[in-house]
């Protein structure tokens, strides 16, 4: 029986590709990206979110944690998570869902299941599944798993990946996956590394081969960080490197927005605390150098 740990099924997305979808959002990436959405899927292991607001100060959550890893301060708690084992008795023991466990460990059979729920509306708005995260390739046979359970039904599959997974796993399922939606962050090398924790030569080397291949559909997904990626010289190597290829269906922007409150909820370093969402000037002016040389873009997935 294959099993995986994910985070999240989210059931109606829109925003993952095309129609309505069902997107499984998978724990584990080989990146670290400074501004990252869902801080939740870097690690592979469980994360505790803790939401201030909820807390009620009963006290029922220090009183079940086995590590004593809570504290009361300030009328609220306070997590030592160099103690917590994310054994999730505090999260059990809240009644306001304050405390809760971020990442499941679950079998292909069990995310079919509720898949298949959805069937209706992905036939009807030519939807299916996207596998996200995270990074799916870090979970590679479960990924694999679940894209041969979906062709078997005949559901469109998309792949969301930052790209730096082992080439070989990379081309193994090529012939299986309808659309990919490749993040392209960086072309400097030492930039690429200073923001994300890696280096990006992976990723160009597997985009590359995906886009030379030219049997899949592909869609570059840009994050506009302001002062990071958002660069004349960084666009303009992105589009250096996009035009040897010609099937890149599309290009998504996707423009920062600050999620430093989900960092604290997992009590994990916001790196670009400063970092402002770009204007709408900004957005408009980088989507003209992409559309000035041919591309369709869009805002958002």
């Amino acid at each position: 029986m294959v099993t995986g740990k994910i985070f999240d099924i989210k059931k109606f997305a829109v925003h993952d590709g095309p129609g309505i979808r069902t997107t499984v959002f998978f724990k584990g990436c080989p990146l670290s990206c400074s501004w990252c959405h869902n801080p939740e899927g870097i690690d592979h292991e469980e994360d505790l979110f803790f939401y201030r607001s909820k807390c009620i100060g009963c006290e029922n959550c220090l009183e079940s944690c086995p590590q004593n890893a809570i504290e009361m301060e300030d009328e609220s708690i306070k997590i030592n998570r160099d103690l917590c084992d994310l054994c999730n008795e505090c999260a059990e023991a809240c009644p306001t869902t304050a405390l809760k466990i971020a990442g499941e460990k679950i079998t292909a059979e069990e995310v079919m299941n509720e898949i298949e729920k959805s069937t209706i509306y992905h036939d009807t708005s030519n939807g299916g599944v996207t596998l996200s995260g995270g990074e799916p390739f870090q979970q590679f046979e479960f990924m694999k798993e679940l894209i041969d359970r979906c062709k078997e039904k005949d559901i469109h599959v998309t792949v969301d990946t930052c790209g730096h997974v082992n080439a070989e796993k990379f081309e193994s399922i090529l012939d299986k996956v309808d659309l990919f939606l490749f993040d392209l962050k960086i072309i400097d090398e030492e930039l690429h590394r200073e923001y994300t924790g890696m280096g990006n030569e992976l990723i160009l080397e597997n985009l590359g081969s995906l886009l030379k291949r030219g049997e899949n559909e592909v869609i570059i997904r840009f994050p506009v960080i302001p002062g990071v990626t958002d660069s004349e010289e960084n666009i303009r190597s992105i589009l250096e490197f996009l035009s040897d290829f010609q099937n890149v269906r599309e290009i998504d922007i996707l423009p920062y927005h600050d999620v430093k409150e989900k960092y604290k909820r997992l009590g994990k370093e916001y790196d670009i605390n400063e970092t402002k969402t770009p204007g709408r000037e900004r957005i408009e002016r980088i989507k003209e150098k992409f559309e000035d040389e041919g591309y369709l873009v869009k805002e958002g997935g």
